[in-house]
């Protein structure tokens, strides 16, 4: 029987690099997207060592324009065919807009945004053709909240959130599961030096992501929060009006900030 395989962007570190593991081990062929390739060998090593699965490194950075179109390229100058996709890839800074540079603002929104929706389009085709697949996207609980001083990176999150549901119900008769994950604080690079304020849910690890999305996939979800704590904060829109919220994060990110040394 042959193995499936799975492309997992941002594999490098973090969720990436879990859901690497995770699905080597259930037998999967694994092709590793990052701009680290020192990083992705290592991982490609480890892997073949551990589980004898084949895996393909593919360095690139995805908040570039025609990223997609090129890991697309190269995947099929190879013949590989990819049963499921994982747009795990993600940045995201903190502190007022306009501290912001505008080459880190269009960095969040190229990655967060596009490089998911690019990369979904150039594989999503080749599923819809054969009648399955799966696509798993990396939201986050910042996807049910404004919040100010993460502007961007709530809002492109929020995006992730409802472009995969919308897909999630376009193709659910067609064979393709797509899932948007939605972690609140995990133990990565990414929340090393994070405020207080998003780590209201507790911190999660890497491996409780992944198990609890792979479940939610098998299970038909269209989005799945990860944790307990996690999910009745993606409920406060419901209990709270958004004025009531906007004021509460507001008040908890400059209080957090202040104490990070942040502006």
């Amino acid at each position: 029987m042959q193995k499936k395989t799975v492309l997992i962007t941002g594999a490098s570190n973090g969720i990436g690099r879990e859901y690497s593991y995770f699905f080597a081990e259930k037998g999967y062929n694994v092709i590793l997207v990052s701009r680290s390739k020192n990083k992705l060998d290592q991982l490609a090593t480890d892997l073949q060592k551990r589980y004898n699965v084949d895996v393909t490194v593919i360095v690139q950075d995805l908040s570039e324009e025609w990223s997609a179109k090129y890991v697309y390229e190269k995947v099929t100058e190879k013949n590989l065919g990819v049963d499921m996709l994982v747009n795990n890839a993600g940045f995201g800074t903190t502190g007022d807009f306009l501290d912001s540079s505008e080459t880190d603002t269009h960095k969040q929104v190229m990655l967060n945004v596009n490089a998911v929706v690019n990369m979904t389009q150039k594989f999503l085709p080749d599923m819809d053709s054969k009648g399955s697949g799966a696509i798993i996207n990396i939201a986050s609980t910042s996807s049910f909240l404004p919040i100010p001083y993460m502007s961007v990176y709530a809002a492109t999150k929020a995006f992730v959130l409802s472009f995969s549901e919308s897909l999630h119900k376009e193709y659910r008769g067609k064979g393709i599961r797509i899932l948007a994950v939605c972690p609140g604080t995990t133990k990565t690079d990414f929340f090393e030096s994070a405020p207080d304020t998003i780590t209201m849910g507790g911190m999660r690890t890497t491996g409780q992501v992944v198990r609890t999305s792979y479940k939610a996939l098998n299970r038909g979800k269209n989005y799945i929060v990860d944790g307990k704590l996690n999910y009745l904060i993606s409920l406060s829109p419901r209990i709270f009006s958004r004025t009531a919220i906007l004021r509460i994060m507001s008040t908890l990110m400059r209080r957090n900030m202040s104490r990070t040394g942040s502006k």
